[in-house]
Protein backbone atom coordinates (compact mmCIF):
# COMPACT_ATOMS: atom_id res chain seq x y z
CA UNK A 1 0.00 0.00 0.00
CA UNK A 2 1.25 3.49 -0.81
CA UNK A 3 2.29 5.61 2.18
CA UNK A 4 3.17 9.23 2.79
CA UNK A 5 6.32 10.57 1.09
CA UNK A 6 6.55 7.47 -1.14
CA UNK A 7 7.71 8.65 -4.54
CA UNK A 8 8.33 5.29 -6.20
CA UNK A 9 6.11 2.37 -7.09
CA UNK A 10 4.63 0.06 -4.49
CA UNK A 11 6.57 -3.06 -3.57
CA UNK A 12 5.77 -5.88 -5.96
CA UNK A 13 3.82 -8.84 -4.60
CA UNK A 14 3.78 -10.80 -7.87
CA UNK A 15 6.42 -11.73 -10.47
CA UNK A 16 4.69 -9.49 -13.03
CA UNK A 17 4.86 -6.42 -10.79
CA UNK A 18 8.49 -7.12 -9.95
CA UNK A 19 9.32 -7.22 -13.66
CA UNK A 20 7.35 -3.99 -14.22
CA UNK A 21 9.40 -2.30 -11.48
CA UNK A 22 12.65 -3.57 -13.04
CA UNK A 23 11.62 -2.22 -16.43
CA UNK A 24 10.64 1.12 -14.88
CA UNK A 25 14.04 1.45 -13.17
CA UNK A 26 15.83 0.40 -16.36
CA UNK A 27 14.02 3.04 -18.41
CA UNK A 28 14.50 5.76 -15.79
CA UNK A 29 18.25 5.04 -15.76
CA UNK A 30 18.43 5.50 -19.53
CA UNK A 31 16.42 8.73 -19.30
CA UNK A 32 18.78 10.09 -16.64
CA UNK A 33 21.83 9.25 -18.78
CA UNK A 34 20.32 10.94 -21.87
CA UNK A 35 19.26 13.99 -19.85
CA UNK A 36 22.73 14.29 -18.32
CA UNK A 37 24.43 14.05 -21.72
CA UNK A 38 22.13 16.60 -23.34
CA UNK A 39 22.47 18.95 -20.36
CA UNK A 40 26.25 18.70 -20.46
CA UNK A 41 26.34 19.48 -24.19
CA UNK A 42 23.97 22.43 -23.82
CA UNK A 43 25.96 23.82 -20.90
CA UNK A 44 29.29 23.46 -22.70
CA UNK A 45 27.90 25.17 -25.81
CA UNK A 46 26.39 27.99 -23.73
CA UNK A 47 29.72 28.85 -22.06
CA UNK A 48 31.82 28.27 -25.17
CA UNK A 49 32.73 31.39 -27.18
CA UNK A 50 34.38 29.50 -30.01
CA UNK A 51 32.74 28.41 -33.26
CA UNK A 52 33.26 24.98 -34.78
CA UNK A 53 33.93 25.48 -38.48
CA UNK A 54 32.94 21.86 -39.19
CA UNK A 55 29.52 22.21 -37.52
CA UNK A 56 27.62 22.81 -40.78
CA UNK A 57 27.34 19.86 -43.16
CA UNK A 58 28.90 17.57 -40.57
CA UNK A 59 28.28 14.05 -41.76
CA UNK A 60 29.83 12.40 -38.70
CA UNK A 61 27.62 14.15 -36.16
CA UNK A 62 24.53 13.38 -38.25
CA UNK A 63 25.42 9.70 -38.31
CA UNK A 64 26.02 9.75 -34.54
CA UNK A 65 22.72 11.44 -33.64
CA UNK A 66 20.87 9.02 -35.92
CA UNK A 67 22.46 5.77 -34.74
CA UNK A 68 22.71 6.60 -31.02
CA UNK A 69 18.94 7.15 -30.48
CA UNK A 70 18.22 3.97 -32.44
CA UNK A 71 20.55 1.99 -30.15
CA UNK A 72 18.93 3.54 -27.08
CA UNK A 73 15.46 2.59 -28.35
CA UNK A 74 16.65 -0.99 -28.88
CA UNK A 75 17.84 -1.14 -25.25
CA UNK A 76 14.36 -0.03 -24.20
CA UNK A 77 12.39 -2.17 -26.67
CA UNK A 78 14.00 -5.53 -25.88
CA UNK A 79 13.05 -5.60 -22.15
CA UNK A 80 9.65 -4.22 -23.10
CA UNK A 81 8.97 -7.07 -25.55
CA UNK A 82 10.13 -9.58 -22.94
CA UNK A 83 7.71 -8.08 -20.42
CA UNK A 84 4.84 -8.22 -22.91
CA UNK A 85 5.58 -11.92 -23.39
CA UNK A 86 5.50 -12.48 -19.61
CA UNK A 87 2.17 -10.65 -19.38
CA UNK A 88 0.59 -13.06 -21.84
CA UNK A 89 -2.34 -15.19 -20.76
CA UNK A 90 -1.89 -18.61 -19.19
CA UNK A 91 -3.72 -21.67 -20.46
CA UNK A 92 -4.20 -23.72 -17.30
CA UNK A 93 -5.00 -21.60 -14.21
CA UNK A 94 -5.31 -23.25 -10.82
CA UNK A 95 -8.09 -21.00 -9.56
CA UNK A 96 -10.67 -18.73 -11.21
CA UNK A 97 -12.03 -15.63 -9.51
CA UNK A 98 -15.08 -14.00 -11.06
CA UNK A 99 -15.53 -10.30 -10.33
CA UNK A 100 -18.45 -8.01 -11.18
CA UNK A 101 -18.36 -4.25 -10.63
CA UNK A 102 -21.45 -2.44 -9.38
CA UNK A 103 -22.29 1.09 -8.36
CA UNK A 104 -20.52 1.10 -5.95
CA UNK A 105 -19.22 -2.23 -4.70
CA UNK A 106 -17.64 -5.45 -6.01
CA UNK A 107 -19.11 -8.93 -6.22
CA UNK A 108 -16.80 -11.94 -6.10
CA UNK A 109 -17.57 -15.54 -7.01
CA UNK A 110 -15.56 -18.73 -6.54
CA UNK A 111 -17.13 -21.43 -8.68
CA UNK A 112 -14.29 -23.91 -9.27
CA UNK A 113 -15.07 -26.18 -6.32
CA UNK A 114 -18.08 -24.79 -4.45
CA UNK A 115 -20.44 -21.97 -5.32
CA UNK A 116 -19.23 -19.14 -3.07
CA UNK A 117 -20.40 -15.60 -3.81
CA UNK A 118 -20.30 -12.43 -1.70
CA UNK A 119 -20.34 -8.64 -2.01
CA UNK A 120 -17.51 -6.42 -0.86
CA UNK A 121 -18.42 -2.94 0.41
CA UNK A 122 -16.17 -0.22 1.75
CA UNK A 123 -16.05 -0.19 5.55
CA UNK A 124 -17.97 2.85 6.90
CA UNK A 125 -15.90 5.25 8.98
CA UNK A 126 -18.06 4.65 12.07
CA UNK A 127 -17.39 0.89 11.90
CA UNK A 128 -13.67 1.21 11.15
CA UNK A 129 -11.30 -0.10 13.80
CA UNK A 130 -8.33 1.89 15.06
CA UNK A 131 -5.99 -0.26 12.96
CA UNK A 132 -8.10 0.04 9.81
CA UNK A 133 -7.32 2.10 6.74
CA UNK A 134 -9.74 4.90 5.90
CA UNK A 135 -11.41 4.56 2.46
CA UNK A 136 -9.48 1.33 1.80
CA UNK A 137 -10.83 -1.34 4.14
CA UNK A 138 -13.81 -3.49 3.13
CA UNK A 139 -16.23 -5.65 5.08
CA UNK A 140 -15.33 -8.84 3.16
CA UNK A 141 -11.76 -9.48 2.05
CA UNK A 142 -11.05 -11.38 -1.15
CA UNK A 143 -9.09 -14.42 0.04
CA UNK A 144 -6.61 -15.92 -2.43
CA UNK A 145 -3.92 -18.57 -1.98
CA UNK A 146 -0.26 -17.71 -2.30
CA UNK A 147 1.97 -19.15 -5.06
CA UNK A 148 -0.92 -20.22 -7.26
CA UNK A 149 -1.82 -19.09 -10.78
CA UNK A 150 -5.11 -17.22 -10.54
CA UNK A 151 -7.36 -16.31 -13.46
CA UNK A 152 -9.49 -13.21 -13.05
CA UNK A 153 -12.71 -12.92 -15.04
CA UNK A 154 -14.21 -9.47 -14.72
CA UNK A 155 -17.30 -7.67 -15.97
CA UNK A 156 -19.67 -4.92 -14.83
CA UNK A 157 -23.39 -4.78 -14.17
CA UNK A 158 -24.08 -1.11 -14.82
CA UNK A 159 -21.28 1.25 -15.93
CA UNK A 160 -17.55 1.09 -16.64
CA UNK A 161 -15.33 0.12 -13.71
CA UNK A 162 -11.66 -0.86 -13.42
CA UNK A 163 -10.35 -3.52 -11.03
CA UNK A 164 -6.88 -2.36 -10.01
CA UNK A 165 -4.37 -3.65 -7.45
CA UNK A 166 -1.00 -1.87 -7.94
CA UNK A 167 1.05 -4.29 -5.80
CA UNK A 168 0.03 -7.17 -8.08
CA UNK A 169 0.50 -5.25 -11.34
CA UNK A 170 -3.15 -5.85 -12.26
CA UNK A 171 -5.49 -3.33 -13.89
CA UNK A 172 -8.48 -4.70 -15.81
CA UNK A 173 -11.45 -2.74 -17.18
CA UNK A 174 -14.88 -3.99 -16.16
CA UNK A 175 -17.16 -3.37 -19.15
CA UNK A 176 -20.92 -4.09 -19.08
CA UNK A 177 -21.80 -6.93 -21.42
CA UNK A 178 -18.17 -7.91 -21.92
CA UNK A 179 -15.95 -10.42 -20.13
CA UNK A 180 -12.29 -9.45 -19.64
CA UNK A 181 -9.62 -11.82 -18.41
CA UNK A 182 -6.19 -11.59 -16.85
CA UNK A 183 -3.99 -13.74 -14.65
CA UNK A 184 -1.53 -13.21 -11.80
CA UNK A 185 0.38 -15.03 -9.08
CA UNK A 186 0.87 -13.73 -5.55
CA UNK A 187 4.29 -14.68 -4.22
CA UNK A 188 3.93 -13.61 -0.58
CA UNK A 189 1.16 -13.48 2.01
CA UNK A 190 -0.32 -10.19 3.13
CA UNK A 191 -2.99 -7.57 2.50
CA UNK A 192 -2.95 -5.77 -0.85
CA UNK A 193 -5.16 -2.76 -1.47
CA UNK A 194 -6.60 -1.38 -4.67
CA UNK A 195 -9.36 0.88 -5.92
CA UNK A 196 -11.59 1.37 -8.92
CA UNK A 197 -9.57 3.26 -11.53
CA UNK A 198 -12.39 4.23 -13.87
CA UNK A 199 -14.65 7.15 -12.99
CA UNK A 200 -17.98 5.38 -12.50
CA UNK A 201 -20.18 7.87 -10.70
CA UNK A 202 -20.62 9.82 -7.49
CA UNK A 203 -19.16 7.11 -5.22
CA UNK A 204 -16.32 6.12 -7.52
CA UNK A 205 -13.77 6.75 -4.76
CA UNK A 206 -15.62 4.53 -2.30
CA UNK A 207 -15.36 1.05 -3.79
CA UNK A 208 -11.93 -0.22 -2.69
CA UNK A 209 -10.42 -3.67 -3.22
CA UNK A 210 -8.67 -5.73 -0.54
CA UNK A 211 -6.84 -8.92 -1.49
CA UNK A 212 -5.78 -11.14 1.41
CA UNK A 213 -3.14 -13.66 0.41
CA UNK A 214 -2.95 -16.74 2.66
CA UNK A 215 -1.45 -20.21 2.56
CA UNK A 216 -3.30 -23.03 0.86
CA UNK A 217 -4.47 -24.75 4.13
CA UNK A 218 -5.85 -21.42 5.36
CA UNK A 219 -7.58 -20.84 2.03
CA UNK A 220 -9.23 -24.28 2.15
CA UNK A 221 -10.35 -23.68 5.75
CA UNK A 222 -11.84 -20.30 4.78
CA UNK A 223 -13.56 -21.83 1.74
CA UNK A 224 -15.15 -24.53 3.90
CA UNK A 225 -16.25 -22.00 6.47
CA UNK A 226 -17.83 -19.55 4.02
CA UNK A 227 -19.55 -22.32 2.05
CA UNK A 228 -21.29 -23.52 5.24
CA UNK A 229 -22.66 -20.06 6.02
Amino acid sequence: MATWSQLGLQDGASPLMEQLIFFHDHTILIIIMVTTLVGYIMTSIFFNNYLNRFLLEGQIIEVVWTILPAVILIFIAMPSLRLLYLLDEINDPSLTLKTVGHQWYWTYEYSDFVNVEFDSYMMPLNDLSNSGFRLLDVDSHTILPVNMQIRLLISAADVLHSWTVPSLGVKVDAVPGRLNQTSFLINRPGLFFGQCSEICGANHSFMPIVIESVSMPQFITWMQKISEE
